[in-house]
């Protein structure tokens, strides 16, 4: 391999890195990783490609974990 490549290959990597890094910062802004992994089960479901089980127990854990959070919150906020 030579050096320009190999110095190509390098700048593409830390070019990749900092979209993925700006992606995950709107991502994190516009809507929570929870409720997207939520949305996506709610998705596959939809297509049949999720059991309904399956289903009840990723929304179980969304609204779980999203009452602890919260919670918390009020508790900071008060």
């Amino acid at each position: 391999m030579c050096y320009g490549h190999q110095k190509t290959k390098q700048r593409e990597v830390i070019m990749m890195a900092a979209v993925k890094g700006k992606l995950d910062k709107l991502v994190e802004k516009v809507i929570s990783r929870k409720f997207l992994v939520w949305l996506s089960a709610t998705g596959l479901m939809g297509y049949g490609l999720l059991e309904s089980s399956d289903w009840v127990i990723i929304s179980g854990l969304y609204l779980g974990g999203q009452s602890v959070i919260d919670s918390i919150v009020k508790l900071k906020g008060a």
